[in-house]
């Protein structure tokens, strides 16, 4: 801390030592200032910028698309994407769709995003409740880090105990008594076929 001085006495004690007169805080009174390498005051500011993008959280949001006569086995696989992208921290938008007369029985798609709702609660919770757009109705489902923590938590350990019933279900292998094995052995005194006499020939 220099003290109060002109800007003019301030940038000729920049210049006998060096470095460059840098101006911080313009709008304070007075403005202050500070006597530093530009180029090193630069790069340090570059990395203060870096740092403060790596901690911003980017919101994403991923979109499942369901109509009120999805069957069982579909719905479960794009339950099954959702809880994966809510798991790694995205938003999850689950649009209902609805076509021709399926309008006429909107409550059929109100207790079906009731009941993606229901399922998806272990992780999630919900932002947006249903609501109507036009000829589609939604939800918006947030990730819970604190429920998501207890269900991978739960999921392990389920994951351990299946493995070790496998274990204790899977059947021993008979020991194998080690006999040695009798190979034949081969004709030593073979008899050769005897050639044919000119009188047997005969």
């Amino acid at each position: 801390m220099l003290g109060e001085m002109t800007g003019s006495a301030a940038l000729e004690l920049a210049l006998n030592k060096g470095l460059d007169l840098i101006e911080i805080a313009p709008t304070a009174k007075p403005p202050t200032c500070k006597i530093m390498d530009y180029g090193k005051w630069k790069y340090e500011n570059k990395k203060k910028l870096v740092a403060a993008r790596k901690k911003q959280t980017k919101i994403v949001i991923k979109e499942i698309q369901i109509r009120p006569r999805t069957e069982d086995h579909d719905l479960n696989t794009k339950l099954t994407h959702a809880r994966k992208f809510l798991i790694e921290g995205d938003k999850v938008k689950v649009n209902l769709r609805f076509h021709g007369r399926e309008m006429a029985h909107q409550e059929l798609g109100l207790v079906l995003l009731q009941r993606v709702t229901k399922i998806l609660e272990e992780i999630s919770i919900v932002e947006s409740p249903p609501k109507k757009e036009g000829r589609q109705m939604f939800i918006l489902l947030a990730p819970d880090p604190v429920k998501i923590k207890v269900y991978l938590k739960k999921v392990k350990s389920e994951n351990k105990a299946l493995e070790a019933e496998a274990a204790a279900d899977m059947p021993i292998a008979p020991s194998e008594d080690k006999v040695p094995s009798e190979e034949p052995k081969e004709a030593t005194n073979q008899e050769q076929p005897k050639e044919a006499t000119s009188q047997e020939q005969a």
